[in-house]
């Protein structure tokens, strides 16, 4: 029978060694391996709490530790060698440390299974992934307010499918945009929380003979909870699903933005400008200056949705508890990970440096008819039924229309063929600034609220 072996963590049943090929195709050490400070981590809390629990000596529990340490500066430093043949991230540390320590490198896997392992691994990586993502959203959202501060009182055309609808301010458009990455960052925190729940003690699926203590290691890792049954601990990855349905809302709420930041760049709108810095020329055109980084977020928005597809249909139908399609998981997540992290960093250094073209905003606003509702307004408070007025207003419009006058271009006389209620005063509402004005709630697109609001942004990202 042959002895030989390609793995030393389970080579002892098998009569000979794995394929060449299977043994690249099952291995993930080549994703996997940006684990290796997660893998570290847990690694020095599990021993830490064996030598407490009494199953390593102090001077087992310091050499192991030390020697974790060095291996992690081996690995940052590019000099350590990932081996495929032992398949992935944990195995690569423990033989790395057996071979330098011997027979005390073995021990450490002591009440342990990468079961266990791997899940914790992935809990600790993505937990600090989801404190970055939440920096990078914060960045942008401080960039929103104090551009939308900055342009509280300049006039756009507000849009319902894609039509001019009514005049809003630039700044409150922008809020828009802050209020939706307000409830990415909440998704996320609630994420985070689900997350940060310990599976490290589960062992392989049932759990550990050996007198380990959970709570110490939940507490040297720093997480809220520990898993309540080890079945699941092993092979629960709702928090990975979870998360990519996070950022899944969070990079359709991009998308949106980038599709906006697209047309307003075109020659068609021209309501803002973005720097060289954020767009590429053509290879053809000489005078074209393209928003490369709205669109490709645009693009990668598909990457991330493709995540969370694809993580559903990995365990939909798992039986308990690990299986290897659970190798599949990393991947999409660290993918996931990246494009929102990454997209989310390309915003907040754009989003402070667009300029807006303020004179053509308003010129647009200006067509369409917009302030069209406030003179129906104008007539409700003159006492006649909206519907009513939704009629008269029809009946201008087209006249605007025929005659290619908007409604505040238009004398008082041919405003009065309309309805006998309009008077003098009807110019103070049909004005872009008196439009804008007039919305002075909570919520409104007035300037004095899109101040109010700047300040309840900044109380909030204070809080947090």
């Amino acid at each position: 029978m042959s002895t030989d072996k390609t793995n030393q963590s389970w080579g002892g049943r098998f009569s000979e060694p794995v394929d060449a090929f299977v043994a690249r195709f099952t291995a993930s050490v080549e994703f996997d391996k940006r684990l290796y400070r997660h893998d570290i981590m847990g690694s020095i809390a599990h021993a830490t709490m064996l030598e407490k629990a009494g199953v390593l000596s102090r001077d087992e529990r310091d050499q192991i530790i030390a020697n974790l340490k060095d291996i992690q500066a081996e690995i940052e430093a590019g000099t350590f060698d990932w081996r495929v043949d032992l398949e992935d991230v944990h195995m690569n540390i423990e033989a790395r440390l057996t071979d330098r320590i011997g027979i005390v490198g073995k021990k450490l896997h002591t009440g342990r299974s990468r079961n266990d392992q791997v899940a914790t691994d992935i809990r600790l990586w993505l937990r600090d992934e989801i404190d970055q993502i939440l920096g990078e959203i914060t960045r942008l959202q401080q960039g929103l307010l104090g551009l939308a501060e900055a342009e509280a009182g300049t006039i756009m055309p507000g849009f319902t499918h894609l039509q001019t609808a009514q005049p809003v301010t630039f700044g409150h458009h922008l809020l828009a945009w802050f209020e939706m990455l307000s409830r990415d960052y909440e998704r996320l925190v609630d994420c985070r929380k689900r997350t940060n729940r310990m599976p490290l003690g589960s062992a392989a699926l049932a759990g550990t003979t050996y007198p380990i203590q959970r709570e110490i290691t939940c507490q040297l890792l720093g997480f809220e909870a520990i898993s309540g049954n080890s079945l699941d601990g092993v092979s629960d990855r709702d928090f990975a699903i979870e998360f990519c349905a996070a950022a899944s809302v969070a990079m359709m709420h991009l998308s949106r933005f980038s599709e906006e930041l697209v047309l307003w760049t075109s020659a068609q709108f021209q309501f803002i400008d973005l720097p060289d810095r954020f767009c590429t020329g053509s290879s053809i055109m000489p005078q074209k200056k393209n928003p490369d980084v709205p669109e490709l977020v645009r693009g990668k928005t598909g990457r991330v949705f493709g995540a969370l597809t694809g993580l559903l249909a990995l365990m939909k139908g798992q039986p308990l508890a690990y299986n290897k399609d659970n190798q599949e998981d990393k991947e999409p997540l660290f993918d996931a990970a990246d494009t929102l992290r990454d997209s989310l960093r390309a915003f907040a250094d754009m989003i402070p440096a667009i300029r807006p073209k303020r004179e053509v905003m308003r010129e647009a606003a200006l067509r369409g008819f917009s302030t069209a509702t406030d003179l129906a307004d104008y007539l409700v408070r003159k006492g006649l039924p909206f519907r009513d007025c939704h009629e008269i207003v029809g009946h201008a419009v087209k006249y605007g229309v025929d005659s290619g006058k908007d409604l505040a271009e238009m004398s008082l006389d041919e405003l009065r063929r309309f309805s006998d209620q309009i008077g003098d005063d009807v110019f103070a509402v049909l004005t872009l600034e008196g439009s804008v004005n007039a919305r002075d709630h909570i919520g409104g697109t007035a300037p004095a609220q899109v101040r109010a609001a700047v300040e309840r942004g900044r109380a909030l990202l204070a809080s947090r």
